[in-house]
């Protein structure tokens, strides 16, 4: 992989890898350090017993010659080299742990930050659950490979090191043989890794993982229906064919490996296989010379036989780091591709307004680029200050979407959209939510205290101005027997709101926020008839001197707005008052007539026929 820049300036590859995981580097470089000193200690209990043996060997004949006061400094130096190796390796991954999670939190703050700052069009088009696959794991990877993987590379690359200086020490002749079978096996390893179908299976590793977290997150979320129609994982195929297609892919690509991955495993751990042939060549040679190096070469051959089971240790620990690596790599570049998809554009000079009415100048929108049908076309008029403006129309007509350009959760394609005579793209985008209040159908509430959630709209606000907006919003006595009242935590203890409660909550938010520009999406959708009054006479209040936007779907509950527009396949029908356009028989007539014909629709007594 080429070690390049993206057009935002941010490395690539390797490069990346390295510049995230030297972020701190100062404890990353000291614990590389105390890990290449630590395996450099690990081998003194080798070295020690190699001597301890030869003592023995030596004075096999007669152990009264034995130098025991050496012996005992060479077992407490075997000692002491094993527990300062243990000490050092743990000092090592204190700091590496230390250095990964600080990384990762700042990852994941800037990711999180990052995120919240592009447009609502990048969340509808990236799903929660492949943005959460990015966070919980492809960020998290990150943590191994810093606060394990990366001191043990450094010792797993200066462990051979030091092992052929050891071997080369001893008998060079062995540390040859010895080399032949580790040579063997990476050469192995190098060609199936470099073959492109291992990237290839990365991609989609990942991109199945993405798919079935989706598909998991989608299920949870209507675990309801699947037990109201008493339906299993199997009924819902969506994610039934997810969990199989991953299970049957990995299972492939796993038989795939099985006998490159057999050769290596038996290869490298079995390097005393290769040590037996010169060893019964060299030993005739030996032989010839006398029983004293004869006794010798016995010994040290016995030593490299002993001393080569431990070869495998950091020759396996490489091969899963490289491996690793790979997959460490494709998430990075999984966050990256969302770290380099820009914000929206700020201005250099922001304006702001004291008038605040909406105006939509000739705008027309698109939701992609790929030939989607255009969602809104030409579309111009003006939402007043003081006056409430009614969008209706049709299902899927682009009432929602003129709601949504009004925050710029989506840009423009032609046109612009103006509060008070300014392009909202000239107001800087804090500035801009601070003056646009949103109550939509699609109801959020966080798992905090109802008085949180309400804060949300003002966090400056104090608490009886909070409780204000409740009872204007209708909340305060539905909230007051709740266990805790207003700390009263949502979804913790069994403590469920009903939707229309939860969207009462939401009105409060609003009305606390004080914005001059309110947006309505069918704010009253789940309020009984009692109550929709009531939430009615608080918007009134909430409505003086300010632009309020309604989306409406009962056109009962816009008969008394200002002005009432018409939108039909993304264009504007038409606009007027309700009578006014019931007057002139337009789509607005005709809407009017069928919903009307609906209100006076009931159940007959006869029994309905199913066919």
């Amino acid at each position: 992989m080429e070690n390049t820049k993206t057009a935002q300036g941010r490395k690539t590859g390797m490069a990346r890898l390295w510049e995230l995981a030297f972020r701190k580097k100062i404890l990353i470089i000291t614990s590389c350090v105390l890990a290449v000193i630590s395996v450099a200690v690990s081998f003194v209990p080798f070295i020690a017993v190699y001597y301890l043996l030869r003592e023995l060997v030596i004075h096999f004949a007669d152990l009264g010659g034995l130098d025991t006061a050496y012996m005992m400094r060479l077992g407490w130096f075997a000692a002491g080299g094993a527990a300062a190796a243990v000490l050092l390796n743990f000092i090592a991954l204190m700091l590496s742990h230390i250095a990964a999670f600080t990384t990762l939190y700042d990852l994941k703050l800037e990711f999180t930050r990052h995120i919240a700052s592009l447009p609502l069009g990048f969340h509808t088009e990236n799903s929660t659950g492949k943005l959460r696959k990015v966070v919980d794991e492809n960020i998290e990877k990150l943590e191994g490979f810093i606060a394990h993987q990366l001191p043990d590379l450094a010792g797993s690359f200066a462990m051979p090191v030091f092992t052929l200086v050891i071997l080369f020490v001893f008998d060079w002749r062995l540390a040859l043989a010895s080399m032949v079978p580790i040579i063997a096996a990476y050469l192995i390893q190098a060609i199936a890794m470099s073959n492109k179908n291992a990237q290839i299976f990365v991609n989609k590793y990942q991109n199945s993982l993405e798919d079935m977290n989706n598909a998991a997150v989608e299920y949870m979320r209507g675990i309801s229906v699947v037990k109201a129609f008493n339906q299993t994982v199997y009924s819902f195929r969506k994610f039934y064919d997810t969990i199989k297609e991953y299970g049957n892919f990995v299972l492939k690509y796993t038989i795939s490996w099985e006998t490159i991955m057999c050769f290596f495993m038996l290869i490298i751990n079995h390097v005393y296989l290769f040590l037996i042939p010169p060893i019964i060549l060299l030993a005739g040679g030996a032989a010839l010379t006398g029983s004293a190096v004869y006794a010798a070469f016995a010994f040290t051959a016995l030593f490299y036989l002993i001393f080569s089971v431990s070869l495998s240790t950091p020759f396996t620990k490489l091969m899963y780091v490289s491996t690793n690596g790979k997959m460490i790599l494709n998430g990075i570049e999984r966050m990256d591709k969302v770290l380099n998809t820009p914000p929206l554009a700020e201005t250099a000079s922001p304006k702001t307004t004291d008038e605040y009415s909406v105006a939509f100048d000739h705008v027309t929108f698109t939701y992609n680029d790929e030939g989607e049908a255009i969602a809104l076309r030409n579309v111009s008029f003006i939402a007043r200050q003081g006056e409430v403006t009614a969008l209706v129309g049709p299902s899927g007509s682009g009432k929602s979407t003129l709601a949504h350009l009004i925050p710029r959760f989506y840009e423009v394609g032609e046109g612009a959209v103006k509060i008070g005579g300014v392009d909202i793209r000239d107001m800087a985008s804090e500035y801009l939510m601070s003056i646009v209040a949103f109550v939509f159908q699609d109801v959020f509430l966080f798992k905090q205290s109802i008085m949180d959630n309400i804060l949300i709209g003002n966090k400056n606000a104090g608490r009886e101005v909070a409780i204000a907006a409740a009872k204007a919003a209708q909340c305060h006595e539905f909230v007051e027997k709740l266990p805790h009242g207003y700390d009263t935590v949502i979804g913790r203890k069994n403590i469920h709101l009903s939707g229309g409660e939860r969207q009462r909550i939401v009105i409060a938010r609003a009305i606390l926020k004080n914005a001059p520009v309110i947006v309505l999406d069918e704010a009253t959708a789940f309020a009984d008839p009692e109550n929709e009054q009531k939430i009615q006479r608080a918007f009134e209040a909430l409505m003086k001197n300010k632009t309020v936007i309604i989306i409406a779907h009962r056109l009962s509950t816009v008969r008394g707005a200002d002005k009432i527009v018409v939108i039909d396949r993304g264009r504007l029908a038409e606009e007027g008052t309700h009578d006014a356009l019931v007057t002139a028989g337009g789509r607005y007539s005709r809407m009017w007539e069928q919903y009307t014909g609906a209100m006076n629709w009931g159940i007959s007594g006869a029994r309905p026929q199913l066919s």
